[in-house]
């Protein structure tokens, strides 16, 4: 069966397209962290391997042994993952996907599928391919092997080389609407409203993250970490907020997608801030903190929020470029409006 939540326009086309035997050698799977590209590729594995007559049904060898993550045919990679350890030693938290890796999955692509009917090669955070790794899977891309399917996930197709794009089928995962996984939770899984509807609100439409708060609270003891640390920044002086930017930037280098959480948390706080000094409280997202939105939004002016925020989204799309981590995070620093809050 399908597990991804919230995709139905996207499965309809991929059981109609499979049931016809119109498979691509390539798919990019686009869309926000946490909104179900792993659980959707690896469905899409499970499908094309599965020996029911209604795939994927979750019950096969094959399913069973893809959901394990150890069908001999399946292989992942991503910045947590290195292949061939054996001839390397593996490398911590790393900032890109090399080309050892991408040559890697090109000579297992030239063997035949050893226990199932398709080879899998799942790359997710695939715009952090290295410029050696993007190049060699767009040469594997041209000359497809048989029995070879790529399936390339990306939080957003502009983070990607257009040569790449164009050679794959593109399926875009969109967020769920407002209150739908609310409903999930609080039906599927018995959770109580109040805490339903905060995870809906802060998982932006992407079930994923809200699902692994359920198995692991300390998500929500970092995100409040996090807010706990740029929350009184807005008070404090130069110095303070330039030791956070080194912070953030060593962060950077270390663990990209935790930096890149800490800005999303950065988004969040200063939406909220703007729709609260707006009157719209009713659609924030840290409605557990309305009583602090309220005190910095009462601080600042309409512009200085907008400007900010303005800033804040130019960070966020420039932090994965080829820019100065610590540079741009201290230019940041320089530009956020500096207000005494007032505490009871």
């Amino acid at each position: 069966m399908w597990q991804v939540i919230g995709q139905d326009r996207i499965l309809a086309l991929l059981k109609h397209s499979f049931k016809e035997g119109h498979v691509s050698h390539a798919y990019l799977l686009s869309g926000p962290d946490h909104v179900g590209k792993k659980t959707l590729a690896l469905n899409m594995a499970q499908a094309l391997n599965c020996s029911n007559s209604e795939p994927p049904c979750g019950h096969c060898h094959s399913c069973l042994t893809i959901a394990a993550g150890k069908h001999a045919d399946v292989i992942s990679l991503d910045l947590d993952s290195q292949l061939d350890l054996s001839v390397r030693p593996k490398q911590n938290a790393r900032t890109e996907i090399s080309i050892d890796d991408m040559r890697e999955l090109h000579h297992k692509a030239n063997f035949p599928p050893y226990e199932g009917k398709y080879k899998i090669f799942i790359v997710d955070n695939a715009e952090f391919l290295s410029a050696e790794a993007a190049n060699s899977i767009l040469k594997i891309l041209e000359e497809p092997p048989l029995h070879v399917v790529w399936l390339l996930l990306v939080n957003s197709e502009a983070h990607i080389l257009p040569t790449i794009v164009s050679r794959c089928q593109r399926l875009e995962l969109k967020p769920m609407p407002p209150g739908q996984i609310q409903h999930v939770l609080t039906t599927d899984y018995q959770v109580d409203p109040g805490k339903a509807t905060l995870l809906d609100r802060l998982s932006h439409g992407c079930p994923g993250w809200a699902l692994s708060v359920l198995s692991d609270e300390e998500l929500l003891e970092q995100r409040s970490s996090r807010i706990s640390q740029l929350s009184p920044l807005i008070a404090t002086n130069l110095n303070r907020r330039f030791a956070y930017a080194q912070e953030l930037a060593s962060q950077f280098s270390r663990n990209r997608r935790s930096t890149a959480e800490t800005i999303t948390t950065w988004l969040d706080w200063w939406r909220d801030l703007l729709l609260t000094k707006g009157d719209c409280k009713k659609h924030i997202t840290n409605i557990d903190y309305e009583a602090v939105l309220e005190k910095q939004a009462a601080a600042l002016s309409l512009d200085e929020i907008r400007d900010f925020l303005t800033n804040l989204r130019t960070i966020d799309e420039k932090i994965h470029k080829n820019v100065n981590p610590r540079l741009a995070l201290e230019w940041l620093m320089l530009s956020l409006p500096r207000k005494e809050i007032a505490h009871d």
